[in-house]
């Protein structure tokens, strides 16, 4: 799940959300903002019995996808768009 809050100026904070253990393990968010870097963006498990991690990007276009231990690649059903090249999000 993708929640996205406005900021100051056109900033948009973004919150990456993932269910505790699934896939098991760590998992990161890695896209175009983050050069694709696994571990920049690791989601923290919450007291909610989620993992989330928040990027505050400015507007435009961004690939990514969840990487979980293992190689397991996850896609976001939540994002604008799902294609062979992953996830899309508009901001």
């Amino acid at each position: 799940m993708i929640k996205r809050n406005r900021l100051f100026g056109n900033q948009t904070r973004v919150t990456f959300c993932l269910p505790r253990d699934v896939p098991p393990g760590p998992v990161s968010v890695v896209g175009s903002f983050n050069g694709w870097q696994p571990g920049r963006h690791e989601l923290v498990t919450r007291r909610d019995g989620t993992r989330t991690v928040a990027v505050k990007l400015p507007p435009g276009e961004y690939r990514f996808r969840y990487l979980g231990t293992g190689g397991v690649w996850l896609d976001d059903e939540s994002a604008d768009e799902v294609d062979d090249g992953g996830c899309l999000l508009r901001l």
